[in-house]
């Protein structure tokens, strides 16, 4: 960084401190200062499985509008060219709890740490009974965005920065920061051929289950800049993590959680995106399903197919009463789906020994 570049991030952040400082004095909170924003919205039929719980794909996508919102108006809070907030990534999403059709949902989204390009966003989902005034929480949510220009989509603009309370909050932040920007550039989009599915496979393999989606993007799911938005995108992968798992239980599912989502490549308007998901993993309390969005352009001379998304979404199986059921186990077929069985063993045993240390603390 220049001279000059440096001169001015420092008296930028001083102003902005100057700013915040000013509107704690005056006892504003966080969203009255433009940190934190709310969505809240009653979950109808239209949102649900026939099993009456709420998609995973409409939280996503709640989680991601929130995020969306409060990240642009933040970044639009300092003089220059106007922008929106794109998102770039995803951390581990948590379902705790199911939430049913009735129930109202408050999506929260709050700013926690800024980078000179990049800012956190961590968004909490509380479900709320309207009939009771029963309230828990249900779903948390880490997002990073980039400011992009209005003006030149390829233009990544500065972050107004923000004010932490402590010094040991800013440097948990910058940790966080850290570790996600090198997850990601070491995280490539590896296009796999995803072989056609047999005509009659054999129940519990891979193929039995494999599910497709296939979807226009039109003016409805793009942004200003006719980028498609990232909760549209979730929400397609969602549904198809979602037919992937309730073929191979063939009872009632939900999501329960969702792996770092990377977001390769952006998806234009008047593209055609192809939405798979295969089982990679089965415990029996759970199963894993790899999910990836392949683009095809529709307009212009540019018709080669790119990988533009991919992450991992874990289900559990539920009777009735909404119990947890055992998962059937995958058989696998061939060495390429053996080495994806074990690679997903992996990720399940360190996370659920990242949930034991947790739960110590």
């Amino acid at each position: 960084m220049c001279a000059t570049m440096s001169c001015f991030w420092i008296q930028s952040r001083k102003a902005a401190d100057e700013v915040k400082k000013r509107a704690r004095l005056n006892g504003e909170t966080e969203a009255e200062r433009g940190l934190q924003h709310q969505v809240s919205r009653i979950m109808c039929p239209d949102d649900a499985n026939i099993a009456g719980n709420v998609h995973g794909g409409i939280i996503l996508k709640m989680i991601e509008e929130a995020g969306g919102i409060v990240g642009t108006r933040h970044c639009n809070t300092q003089s220059g060219d106007r922008c929106v907030a794109a998102l770039v990534r995803v951390e581990k999403t948590e379902f705790l709890y199911p939430m049913f059709i009735g129930e109202v949902a408050h999506v929260t989204a709050e700013i926690t740490y800024t980078s000179k390009r990049s800012l956190e966003v961590q968004v909490k989902v509380v479900s709320e009974n309207i009939l009771s005034g029963a309230k828990k929480l249900t779903n948390r949510a880490a997002l990073w965005y980039v400011p992009c220009s209005l003006k030149n989509v390829e233009h990544i603009m500065d972050v107004p920065p923000i004010e932490y309370s402590s010094a040991e909050e800013e440097e948990e932040g910058k940790k966080r920061y850290e570790a996600q920007k090198k997850e990601r550039l070491e995280t490539t989009a590896k296009v796999e051929e995803v072989m056609p599915a047999l005509l009659n496979p054999e129940r519990y393999t891979v193929g039995s289950s494999q599910s497709s989606l296939i979807h226009l993007i039109g003016p409805s799911d793009c942004t200003l800049h006719d980028y498609v938005h990232g909760g549209v995108t979730m929400k397609l992968m969602d549904e198809v993590a979602g037919l992937v798992a309730a073929r191979h239980c063939r009872t009632n599912v939900v999501t329960v959680s969702v792996g770092a989502i990377n977001f390769h490549r952006t998806i234009k308007k008047g593209c055609v995106v192809t939405v798979t998901g295969r089982m990679t993993f089965a415990s029996n309390k759970s199963m894993e399903i790899e999910v990836f969005v392949d683009a095809t352009s529709l307009l212009g001379t540019d018709h080669v197919k790119y990988r533009a998304v991919s992450a991992f979404f874990t289900y559990i199986s539920l009777d009735k009463h909404n119990r947890p059921l055992p998962i059937p186990p995958l058989k696998t077929e061939g060495e390429e789906e053996q080495r994806r069985l074990e690679e997903g063993k992996a990720r399940y045993l360190q996370n659920k020994a990242k949930r034991e240390v947790e739960k110590e603390q």
